[in-house]
């Protein structure tokens, strides 16, 4: 049987707010698992939204940081101004790890946001974004890289940003979430379990009522 609620977590590996999300995400997995569909898309930023200069990624880290009580700041190592630098590289790599380890395996996407995030080492180069990918989760680096590279995985990687921003939103992390009853919340920017789990509850509760009446009284008398 499928569940009765679906969440998609749209996701960008430079986005600090995304990193500060990830707790909750994976308290999320674990408090309804068996119960809701998880699932994770790309949506890159556009190019505008990057920082200018490492001083400037530091000041929105601080922010963020201080906001979140971190007792550790985020690491602005990754920003590169080099030619060959492109941040759209590692969300490609992250995507085409999908074709080798499936859609629930989110090792080497969460590795590629630490080595940045954390580490900040320049992932924004596909070499570097390449070499973490497979690292973690024991891939082939030359597939790997000749399928981040395919037109079929920059495909799917335009593809969501296009669902995402078809959402209407702009502001990541973004969580989709939506019942077999037609109910659709979209929760933008928000990184907290609170919100999150409440929505959720209510989606499970309303679904296993429908289930619990139509056990009851079936489908609705023809017209």
């Amino acid at each position: 049987m499928p569940a009765a609620v679906r969440i998609i977590y749209y996701v960008e590996i430079f986005s600090s707010w995304c990193h500060w999300a990830e707790p909750t995400w994976t308290a999320l997995k674990s408090r309804y698992a068996g119960q809701v569909d998880f699932a994770w898309r790309i949506a890159l930023m556009k190019p505008e939204a990057f920082p200018d200069s490492a001083a400037q990624c530091d000041w929105y880290y601080q922010r963020s940081g201080t906001l979140m009580c971190s007792p550790y700041r985020l690491n602005s190592g990754w920003v590169n101004t080099s030619p060959e630098n492109d941040y759209i590289a590692p969300n490609r790599v992250a995507e085409a790890a999908r074709d080798f380890l499936g859609e629930a395996d989110e090792r080497v996407r969460l590795a590629l946001a630490h080595a940045a995030m954390r580490d900040g080492r320049p992932v924004g180069l596909l070499d570097e974004a390449v070499a973490v990918a497979s690292k973690a989760a024991d891939l082939p680096p030359g597939p790997l890289r000749a399928r981040a590279e395919s037109a079929a995985v920059r495909k799917r990687v335009d593809a969501s940003t296009a669902e995402f921003h078809g959402h209407r939103i702009d502001q990541r992390p973004a969580f989709v979430v939506t019942d077999a009853i037609g109910d659709k919340a979209v929760l933008s920017g928000l990184v907290r379990l609170e919100p999150l789990a409440a929505t959720i509850d209510a989606m499970l509760a309303d679904s296993h009522g429908y289930s619990s009446f139509a056990a009851h009284f079936g489908n609705p008398p023809a017209s």
